[in-house]
């Protein structure tokens, strides 16, 4: 079945009395009534703007049979990640089937990722996190962004991470995370799995408890916790997906901290981080690798899969790299000071001159007058920390550049010239 088209709901502009009213649901259910949180949710608190994540794992029948009971066509999205068991893929169909789900949608990761970071199949062996990343964060981010909130099936007991978890969450982006079965144990969910008599997991009698993606799933032995199969041996609990940007279980009563990578028209989580002593090009996974460290270490670079990619600073001759500019996911560009542009010159030699059609960001000294110029020169991504820059591009109220002296392309015509003496090359 073919997944809906919404349009991006706009996020809404975060306040104290938004936080107050999520602090306020938390007090107004019982710990066990999971079934009162997901009816309010989806009738007072959302309605028509929520949707649900599921794994169709070891549990996910409770967290899927309330869905049927207060509105089986309540959109439900599984991460078909092109991993999963066999088994699961047939548990997905026999959960629609018995719980009568009329609104199951899978999603697949972006084939041309999968090509260009793990064309053997294995990133799962090497990097887990960026496995997770390219095949489960990147696809779900478009689809919960279409939505006010989403429910998840995460409780309380599987990880320490989780041992806080609210029923309602306001997460960074003013969104709202909802938990029905925050507070269950897993004789809680197996009490209620044979009290309905629902179908168990076909793999969940062979001892897997938690269950993901094959190669990351294990058996776990008796006596062991449940999630002790998931990325067994690795420093590992979370593929990514339930993060807030900074990696935490977000607070029930703020989200203070923010985004500062603006794209597409608003402020994302950043998958990139800075290139650091402790970082090696054996194992460096969405780093900007600066560029002369790139050409002193290039053939090891090119010999992994890892998504990297690539800081310049003034003084960067953008030319020592134009052969392996393809392996860079991203590029940023960095101004150390408002005055300094030689920044805009790098950016048009990638996107004119090079073709580089991958992520083109701005770092450093970022302030709004420079943004139009910055995106005629190429720019398509902006990380900004200055808080009156952040508001103006919120707001959509950037200064506007109607003269110019030197013109971008073969359309713009500079100040003080006759258009037809403009010769086309």
């Amino acid at each position: 079945m073919a997944m809906p088209k919404l349009a991006p709901q706009a996020p809404v502009a975060h306040d104290k009395l938004r936080a107050l009213g999520i602090l306020a649901l938390n007090g107004m259910f019982d710990e066990m009534d999971a079934l009162s949180v997901l009816r309010y949710a989806v009738s007072d608190v959302l309605p028509g703007d929520l949707a649900i994540v599921s794994s169709f794992g070891a549990d996910s029948s409770v967290l899927l049979h309330l869905v049927a009971q207060v509105d089986p066509s309540m959109p439900v999205y599984f991460l078909e990640t092109g991993k999963h068991f066999p088994e699961t893929l047939a548990y997905v169909e026999t959960l629609k089937k018995t719980l009568g789900l009329i609104n199951v949608h899978a999603i697949h990761p972006n084939p041309d990722d999968v090509k260009r970071f793990d064309p053997n199949g294995d990133l799962w062996e090497t990097d887990p996190d960026s496995c997770c990343h390219i095949r489960k964060t990147e696809p779900l981010e478009p689809i919960t962004e279409q939505y006010g909130g989403w429910v998840t099936g995460r409780k309380r007991y599987q990880t320490k991470e989780r041992g806080v978890l609210p029923h309602f969450e306001l997460t960074s982006d003013d969104r709202i995370k909802v938990n029905p079965l925050a507070y269950f144990s897993d004789a809680d969910v197996i009490e209620y799995r044979q009290k309905h008599n629902l179908p168990e997991h076909p793999l969940y009698a062979k001892g897997y408890k938690s269950i993901g993606c094959a190669p990351c799933t294990s058996v776990v032995a008796e006596g062991e916790d449940p999630r002790a199969g998931r990325w067994r041996g690795l420093n590992k609990k979370e593929c990514g997906i339930h993060f807030d940007f900074n990696g935490a279980i977000a607070s029930p009563m703020t989200a203070a901290t923010r985004h500062t990578l603006w794209k597409d028209g608003a402020f994302i989580a950043d998958p990139f981080h800075e290139w650091t002593e402790e970082s090696t090009p054996a194992t460096a996974s969405y780093k900007h690798v600066p560029l002369p460290v790139f050409l002193a270490n290039r053939d090891a670079f090119l010999a992994t899969q890892h998504p990297l990619g690539l800081l310049i600073v003034p003084g960067d001759r953008v030319e020592d790299v134009e052969a392996d500019l393809g392996r860079f996911a991203s590029i940023a560009i960095n101004f150390p000071a408002f005055s300094d542009g030689r920044g805009y010159s790098t950016a048009r030699l990638l996107a004119e001159r090079y073709k580089y059609a991958g992520e083109i960001r701005a770092v450093g000294d970022v302030l709004q007058d420079q943004i139009p110029h910055m995106r005629r020169c190429g720019f398509n991504a902006l990380v900004v920390t200055h808080e009156p820059t952040r508001q103006a591009l919120i707001e959509n109220r950037l200064p506007e550049v109607a003269l110019f002296y030197q013109p971008v392309g073969l359309t713009e015509v500079p100040v003080g010239t006759r258009p037809f003496l403009r010769r086309v090359s």
